[in-house]
């Protein structure tokens, strides 16, 4: 571990994305080429020959070149090196057609794998809106916006907003946000700001001091009682259990929302449609004192 750490500070960072590129292309893609590094990064030929030099040079045995593919694919005993190989962090760079970072690239796919999203509703407001967001969290600044709520408040009215946070649902982003109007911390969605204006002001409030956000809940889950036998323990390990309980660690604030998106059943007796909400909640008590909005 510590040849490893040394390694990657002995690598410039614009080299070491590359080389974290090679690693995530040989594995999932089986191979990695010449071309593929030339094609990513925009490079010439030679130079990406060299970055793929490099790379055996430095991981030695982790890559093999197959003239029958005119590429490297994985070595018997290929262990990352520069990467994080894990599926919960190369998907989102697969799914985005990212290098490791920088891009996009456009429609040509850079990993050679197709992917798809739902096509959700974008739910987002002007660049110029969220840019004035984006300065007040970066500059821990004071937001005056003017926002049209759900509620019964008049639609479009001002309040001035300490920001700390941008959140993606899944379904939509808001900022997690001090308000001084309700002298309290609350979501605020992105689209439904109407205009934004960052202020000179520093802000006075800072995630720190938003308990909901900083405190943690275990949300205990299993698969739903509706379902047989099978298809029960199918969802155990879909969710990779490892008993008979599914728990996800949540940021407080952000309860309603994981329930929402996991599909739970958080009903009291657990009444609602099997085949629609797969999970049922087993701690609602705890959990619904801070996520009562979800709860209907």
């Amino acid at each position: 571990m510590i040849a490893k750490e040394k390694m990657h500070l002995d690598v410039k960072w614009a080299t070491r994305q590359r080389l974290q590129y090679i690693e995530i292309m040989a594995w999932y893609a089986g191979v990695v080429t010449r071309s593929d590094v030339a094609r990513a990064f925009g490079l010439s030929d030679p130079a990406a020959t060299k970055d793929l030099k490099l790379y055996g040079d430095l991981a030695p045995g982790n890559l093999v070149y197959q003239h029958s593919v005119f590429g490297f694919v994985p070595g018997a005993d290929f262990g990352a090196v520069f990467a994080d190989l894990a599926p919960a962090v190369v998907l989102p760079v697969i799914a985005a057609n990212l290098a490791v970072a920088n891009g996009p690239y456009g429609s040509e796919s850079i990993y050679g794998l197709a992917t798809a999203a739902l096509p959700l509703p974008a739910r987002l407001p002007g660049a110029q809106t969220l840019a004035q967001i984006t300065r007040a969290i970066h500059g821990r600044r004071k937001l005056r916006v003017s926002y049209r709520s759900l509620s019964g408040r008049e639609g479009g009215a001002e309040r001035v907003l300490e920001p700390h946070t941008l959140v993606n649902t899944g379904l939509r982003w808001h900022v997690r946000a001090y308000s001084e109007d309700t002298c309290d911390f609350r979501d605020f969605v992105l689209s439904r700001v109407v205009e934004a204006e960052c202020l000179d002001t520093p802000a006075e409030s800072g995630e720190q001091y938003d308990d909901d956000w900083v405190e943690t809940v275990s949300l205990k889950l299993a698969p739903h009682r509706g379902l047989d036998a099978p298809r029960r323990e199918s969802l155990l390990l879909d969710y990779g259990a490892s008993g008979e309980a599914i728990e996800v660690t949540v940021r407080r604030a952000l309860l309603g929302y994981a329930l929402q998106r996991l599909g739970v059943d958080a009903t009291p007796e657990h009444a609602l449609n099997p085949n629609a909400y797969q999970l049922m909640l087993l701690n609602r008590d705890e959990i619904e004192p801070f996520a009562a909005w979800a709860f209907g």
